[in-house]
């Protein structure tokens, strides 16, 4: 089959689920992942005959998507803040608006030297790897609950050539963190149980939900605990960092105000949500 005629195939397939701009996105990807091939490249080459491998891989993909079914999860990578990541349904698939926390953290902290940063909830380890490769000295560690999402996140820090400490910790059951840092940086779970029905099947169905969901009657206990714990562990001059729900910001400000911090900062998003939240003693 030539690509020409893949690419119809493919748009054909996926035409009762998708908008249009986004199958040619998907097409994009998936010639990129299993061909190599840029935009470019694929209006070079239209007339190439591809092999039986090569269409079944482009067909499967086709399938998969069919179900709604993560492109990023069926080509096993992604990119994020510029860097190369692998990911898998024991990960979450990195966000646009968490790109927009760690470029805050990196012009907050760039001309700092020798940071001890701490990253909770590390899962891909897509914060703490562009931590450790955008700033200068930092000394990166990741914390996560999940022993597979570790190993991901492990695989993704020596693709992109840095140095993370990764530990498994379940954050809620620590007391204390035994050692300062310089900065703390999370992304925990904060999607409460009744916003489940605004979220997209390709998330619902496919994503871990213990990195996605709260209860409804304590929606902020990962901010209450990590917030209390990096009041307690921070520098003298140490900020925390947090990606928050942009339903509760008045209330994880406060919250954090109610811990102690007195300079509290919150960011909306490039769609104009409430998503960031930096704290000081």
């Amino acid at each position: 089959m030539k690509i020409k005629d893949l690419r119809i195939a493919f748009a054909d397939r996926l035409q009762d689920h998708y908008p249009l701009e986004e199958v040619q996105s998907f097409f994009q990807l998936t010639a990129d992942h299993f061909l190599g091939y840029s935009r470019m490249d694929i209006v070079l080459h239209l007339e190439e005959e591809l092999n039986e491998i090569q269409v079944c891989d482009f067909l499967n993909t086709c399938k998969r998507l069919a179900n709604h079914e993560p492109i990023q999860y069926i080509l096993g990578d992604t990119e994020f803040y510029g860097l190369p990541f692998k990911v898998t349904p024991d990960t979450l698939i990195p966000r646009p608006e968490t790109e927009e926390l760690v470029s805050w953290i990196i012009d907050d902290q760039k001309e700092v030297d020798s940071l001890r940063i701490l990253d909770i909830g590390t899962g891909s380890g897509c914060i703490a790897v562009n931590l450790a490769k955008h700033i200068a000295k930092a000394n990166v560690t990741g914390y996560d609950i999940s022993q597979n999402a570790l190993r991901i996140a492990s695989e993704n820090a020596r693709k992109n050539e840095v140095n993370v400490t990764f530990k498994e910790v379940d954050i809620l059951q620590v007391q204390a963190l035994n050692q300062s840092f310089d900065v703390i940086v999370s992304n925990p779970p904060y999607v409460r149980e009744l916003e489940k029905k605004e979220i997209q099947s390709n998330v619902l169905d496919h994503e871990p939900h213990t990195a996605l969901f709260v209860s409804d009657t304590d929606p902020l206990v990962f901010y209450r605990v990590i917030g209390q714990l990096a009041f307690d562990n921070l520098s003298g001059t140490g900020s925390l960092f947090f990606e928050i729900n942009q339903y509760l910001g008045k209330e994880t400000l406060a919250l954090l105000k109610d811990i102690g911090f007195r300079d509290v900062q919150l960011r909306t998003d490039i769609f104009g949500n409430d998503r960031m939240m930096k704290a000081c003693k």
